[in-house]
């Protein structure tokens, strides 16, 4: 019994010291107070994989940049984005595997495109956070859309809706609810 002890001993400080320069190595490479975002605007072509939260603070240059991308790709109205919004979709993509680029279906709209998307579809809202830079439509390739939809409830950071037809999922940062 003493030498199985031993043994389990020896084999766990072994373990320990043989894995120390690996989970020193990646600890380095991970930066633990950046928040890193990979997206495409199906829309637009565009692709965007920026550190939007450094240090503490808002990089400001990726918030102009992720407002860019998330533009109403309608008209090219810009908008703010609700910095909730980012945490939001990082907390989720992380939850579904990490270093996702998540698909842009829809971001900030304009009153004119909300507008015309009310009238022609169902379902949107004519008072929709989306006008407010609060609202995000996503999908992300290679990941279940249903696991995506339960990590957004998971999160717990606003509305979530759910659209396995059009294939995406609906987040925001208004009051809880889900459809």
């Amino acid at each position: 019994m003493n030498q199985r002890r031993s043994f389990l001993k020896s084999s766990a400080m072994l373990a320990a010291v043989l894995s120390a320069p690996a989970l020193a190595t990646a600890a380095s490479l991970a930066a633990p107070h950046e928040r890193t975002l990979r997206m495409y605007n199906t829309h637009t072509g565009e692709s965007l994989r920026t550190v939007f939260w450094a240090e503490g603070k808002f990089v400001p240059d990726a918030m102009n940049d992720i407002n860019k991308l998330l533009r109403d790709h309608r008209n090219n109205q810009v908008a703010q984005i609700d910095p909730k919004l980012l945490f939001l979709l990082d907390q989720v993509s992380n939850a579904v595997g990490g270093d996702n680029i998540v698909h842009i279906i829809s971001g900030y709209r304009s009153p004119a495109s909300n507008q015309l998307l009310a009238e022609k579809t169902s379902g949107v809202a004519r008072h929709s956070l989306h006008l407010d830079g609060k609202a995000i439509d996503v999908r992300i390739p290679g990941r279940d859309l249903a696991a995506l939809h339960k990590a957004a409830l998971h999160a717990g950071g606003g509305g979530v809706g759910y659209y396995p037809d059009s294939q995406f999922v609906h987040m925001d940062t208004g009051r809880l609810r889900h459809w």
